[in-house]
């Protein structure tokens, strides 16, 4: 029996998310959605966020990010960062604002990031308490 080329790339689609979601190599041509999971903290301090994007054909490292999740701890405010080697701080929001209070934020950015080959994509949830500027619980991830 023979399976459509649609069918076989929709499988393929579903098996990718249902498995997790592993990221690919940063040289990969385009292809299906990935996500990347990110939690940081426990009990009040608990935050989780995701990205989902997916490579960008042609393009030795870069992506496309699709839409951002995230969730700040109950005591915590959380953003969604990119490790943009343009940036001196070395990170770039890819959120427009931070979640505080146990509140979530979903955005639909459709933004493609990119970087010099040998530099690795990386995203991380970075959460503050609500009486400090610095982090205080993070999660990184290599797209």
């Amino acid at each position: 029996m023979r399976v459509s080329a649609l069918s076989t790339a929709a499988a393929l689609v579903v098996a990718t998310l249902a498995a997790g979601a592993v990221p690919a190599t940063a040289d990969a041509p385009a292809g299906p959605l990935l996500v990347v999971p990110l939690e940081a903290g426990d009990g009040l301090h608990h935050s989780t966020g995701s990205v989902a994007y997916e490579r960008v054909d042609g393009a030795a490292n870069a992506v496309r990010i699709i839409s951002v999740h995230v969730t700040g701890g109950d005591r915590d405010c959380a953003w969604l960062d990119w490790n943009d080697p343009h940036n001196p701080t070395g990170w770039s929001s890819l959120t427009s604002e931070p979640s505080c209070g146990g509140t979530g934020l979903g955005e639909y950015p459709d933004r493609i990031i990119k970087a010099p080959v040998g530099h690795p994509l990386k995203v991380r949830l970075a959460a503050y308490h609500s009486d400090s500027a610095e982090v205080k619980h993070k999660d990184i991830e290599k797209l």
